[in-house]
């Protein structure tokens, strides 16, 4: 029961990278805001996967005792930011209905890319870094989201904020603050999830420990 648990949590970061994939299709991407209204009904899947894990770990935990409660808390941890995921994605493609054409802010194009270039390497890798614990790539897609995705993101709502980036409409001036900060979410939950593979449950979403600490 706790494979079946761990096979659906695989499957709903599948759903997210499909949600994301639409997203950035539509918002950056296309002058046309129609969104797959499937794919955006799959963010209820997603909870549904997540209460049918809770119970699953729950079951499994109550049978075969307590040798098993880590890794079942574990997956319980992960699964909220996994859940949480889906939720920034659907806030992306409601972003990408209601913007009246592509989101194309010259000043950041390079900068996005690379957030989003991240963030699709963090859903192909993050399965297969979960199934063989791959403690090194863990390491570094955590590395790379504070070295670079945190500090970028933080930078392009301070300069809109701030009144420092020239040319930009009021609609693409929200949508880039929003889309901006909805990123940095997506990346901050797949770091979470993956630092399970490096870090005990109790700092699970938190930086790695140093020995010497």
């Amino acid at each position: 029961m706790l494979t079946q648990a761990w096979d659906e949590s695989y499957e709903m970061l599948a759903i997210d990278q499909q949600m994301f994939n639409e997203a950035l299709r539509v918002l950056r991407e296309s002058d046309d805001d129609h969104v797959d209204q499937d794919i955006r009904k799959l963010d209820g899947k997603v909870n549904k996967y997540e209460r049918d894990v809770r119970r699953k770990v729950m079951t499994h935990c109550s049978v075969v005792g307590p040798s098993e409660l880590p890794g079942g808390m574990v997956l319980v941890s992960i699964v909220i930011d996994i859940e949480r995921i889906g939720d920034y994605c659907k806030n992306i493609l409601d972003l990408a209905s209601d913007h009246p054409h592509r989101l194309y802010v010259e000043a950041y194009e390079v900068d996005l890319a690379e957030i989003e270039s991240h963030i699709k390497l963090c859903f192909t890798e993050a399965v297969r870094i979960l199934r063989e614990q791959d403690v090194e790539q863990a390491r570094l897609v955590m590395q790379t989201y504070r070295e670079s995705v945190s500090d970028t993101c933080d930078k392009i709502v301070q300069d809109v904020v701030r009144g420092t980036t020239d040319g930009l409409s009021p609609q693409d001036a929200a949508a880039l603050v929003l889309y901006a900060r909805f990123l940095k979410r997506i990346s901050a939950h797949l770091k979470n999830v993956l630092s399970s593979v490096v870090n005990p449950f109790h700092r699970i979403g938190y930086k790695e420990k140093k020995k010497a600490e």
